[in-house]
């Protein structure tokens, strides 16, 4: 049933109309401005005069309304933490990969100790900015009357999402101010040699590129990748019909000097050994310089064909090497003069057993290599079955970055992680190959609408939806693997160490007291509201993840909990953090725990009795394990 529509019971607006029409002759007049659609009275100036008009001092760069904010916004600290969730978990104790629910700008900033200059390669898939997805709102801050009059949707957490309307005054503005601290702080946490390859559509894949530019440097722009994501044209298109997206790929520094694909079946058949070389088989290429002799003249001499004797040299270009060059490629018979010794010019011989370090790759992805999204949407759609989640990347889509991107035992992040595509594709990958590379997803919980399937089937929010996903596609992979092993007779002996499992971990507030009171608000009353600073319905594993986001100790480190005179005590990969929350914190407790010799060590200031007792515990620390660092929280 049509909604009715409803009378604004409002004049036009003049300037607004106004704007519209000088945008029909001057579009290039019309920018966004921090309350909506403006003119710029300099550019409009500048059409309407045949001098050059004096205005602002103009430079070569991207601006936008809120951009100023945008950089503030990626610098500011924060209070949040990440709390464990076990019930939500594949195998905590032991499982090297991280799933993370919350707003990713937050999180981004909450990794910034712990995986600065770690993370190998970045994947990301945002929201498109057609319209129709939803943007997330970095500030939060509206009465109650302007949040109930505001439409969008919210997270599990109350942060405000919001559809960026075409219509929007701000259309590219808020984009841009959503996307640009994220990608600031997202290249901190990457390694020298790391890259990032970014999902976008032709709406702003030139603003993405320019901010880009600009966070990782020109200098380090790799590839605009062209994919091509289906086959099919759409008969909803009025004018052309889209079947390729744009993949933007830059790494973060030069230390990163090439980048190679693994061979492939299709390559490989362009090789084969017609003179029956005993190095085997082998490709030819051009030993003619596109370059002419006098732009190269050093590259120009007579060469001999050895089969005829006849002297050659190239009427008008010069050849690809120099002499000593030519000379050795002789002696070593990498030379080919056709089947009958008598081409015109040789080609150097490219052998096989050369080629180890893979392949240059191509910036035009097929569908054949990658698989589309209608292939994506029914793969999915069979695990989860059900619609539960419109148009994922197919796997073989990532896989592909993946195996360019990435080595052996690798960390990727995907902090717009949706489905949870890369954990499939990760864990694909690692059962084809035998390599260990981790992952970190990182989801905002937004909301599933009431009348979708996926509502319907039980998933109140898009984090579900992952997290069951990678538990069905490792359920998958792994029986897949015991029927090859089956297959191939080696079932006997079959052991499968792959790593299926994942931590959950969601954003909360930070796990310390909110202190309200001024010291002279204090009364004998209240003063015990600060006996313990630390929240009471927070756990001491809640206390140990914070602990190590402010050390700067990975998430995936293995966690042990042990008994130590009567206490329960954490042990972070062995002895590299030891914790202990519990309260009476004595000498004789820490002559035991200090027998670990733990590179560092916290407690709870209120798990002493007094400073004067604190003191005394550091002091006998310090005489018994002089080499750890101690703290309280």
């Amino acid at each position: 049933m049509d909604e009715i529509q409803k009378l604004d019971l409002k004049t036009k607006d003049i300037v607004e109309e106004n704007i519209e029409k000088l945008a029909t002759l001057f579009p290039n007049c019309v920018t966004e401005g921090a309350d909506g659609k403006v003119i710029d009275f300099d550019l409009l100036k500048q059409e309407l005069s045949r001098q050059v008009v004096e205005g602002n001092k103009e430079r070569y760069r991207i601006e936008w309304p809120g951009k100023k904010e945008a950089i503030v916004t990626a610098n500011l600290p924060t209070t949040k933490t990440l709390r464990p969730v076990r019930k939500d978990s594949v195998d905590f104790d032991s499982t090297e990969n991280i799933y993370i629910e919350g707003d990713n700008l937050e999180v981004l900033k909450l990794l910034q100790e712990s995986y600065l200059g770690k993370i190998k390669m970045i994947y990301i898939d945002p929201p498109y900015n057609t319209g129709n997805d939803f943007i997330y709102k970095d500030n939060f801050a509206r009465d109650t009357r302007e949040e109930l009059l505001e439409s969008g949707q919210k997270d599990e957490d109350n942060n405000r999402l919001f559809v960026n309307s075409e219509t929007s005054g701000r259309y590219h503005s808020d984009w841009l101010s959503m996307m640009y601290p994220r990608l600031k702080l997202a290249r901190n946490l990457m390694t020298n040699d790391g890259v990032i390859f970014i999902s976008i559509d032709d709406n702003e894949v030139h603003n993405l590129r320019k901010i880009c530019d600009e966070i990782f440097g020109e200098n380090n722009f790799l590839s605009n990748i062209i994919w091509e994501k289906r086959f099919t044209r759409s008969n909803n298109s009025k004018t052309f019909a889209t079947l390729t997206e744009h993949i933007l790929c830059f790494r973060k520094s030069d230390a990163l000097s090439e980048i190679k694909e693994p061979r492939n079946e299709k390559a490989d058949s362009t090789y084969s050994n017609p003179d029956n070389d005993p190095r085997g088989v082998w490709t030819s290429v051009s030993y003619v310089n596109p370059a002419t002799k006098e732009q190269r003249p050093n590259l120009s001499y007579e060469l001999i064909n050895p089969i005829t004797g006849e002297k050659i040299t190239h009427p008008t270009n010069a050849w690809k090497y120099e002499k000593s060059t030519y000379t050795k490629h002789q002696e070593e018979n990498k030379l080919y003069w056709g089947k009958d010794g008598k081409n015109t010019y040789p080609r150097l011989k490219r052998f096989l057993f050369e080629m180890d370090g893979g392949m240059v790759p191509v910036n035009f992805w097929t569908r054949q290599e990658t698989g589309t999204t209608d292939e994506a949407s029914k793969s999915l759609e069979l695990l989860m079955s059900g619609k539960v989640f419109d148009f994922p990347k197919p796997i073989g889509l990532i896989m592909k970055a993946i195996k360019m991107g990435m080595t052996e035992d690798d960390i990727i992040l995907d902090y717009y992680s949706g489905s949870g595509t890369t954990a499939n594709a990760i864990m694909q990958l690692n059962a084809d190959d035998g390599a260990k590379r981790k992952y970190i997803l990182v989801q905002i919980p937004e909301i599933t609408i009431d009348k979708s399937e996926a509502f319907k089937a039980g998933y109140k929010n898009i984090c579900e939806i992952g997290k069951e996903r990678i538990r069905r596609a490792s359920k998958k992979i792994k029986e897949e693997k015991i029927q090859k092993a089956k297959n191939d007779g080696l079932f006997a002996d079959f052991k499968d160490n792959q790593d299926y499992g994942f931590r959950v971990f969601r954003l909360s507030d930070s796990n310390m007291q909110d202190v309200y009171y001024k010291p002279n608000d204090y009364t004998q009353n209240n003063l015990e509201l600060f006996a313990d600073n630390v929240k009471p319905d927070r756990t001491s594993e809640d206390l140990l993840v914070q602990v190590m986001l402010d050390w700067g100790i990975s998430l995936s480190l293995k966690i042990e909990s042990k008994k130590v005179s009567g206490k329960n005590v954490f042990f972070v990969a062995d002895n590299s953090l030891v914790a202990c929350f519990e309260n009476d914190i004595d000498e004789s407790f820490v002559k035991e725990i200090a027998k670990a010799k733990a590179l560092r060590i916290v407690f709870k200031d209120s798990s002493f009795k007094d400073d004067t007792a604190k003191s005394n515990v550091k002091q006998l620390l310090k005489q018994l394990s002089p080499n750890t660092e101690m703290k309280v929280i």
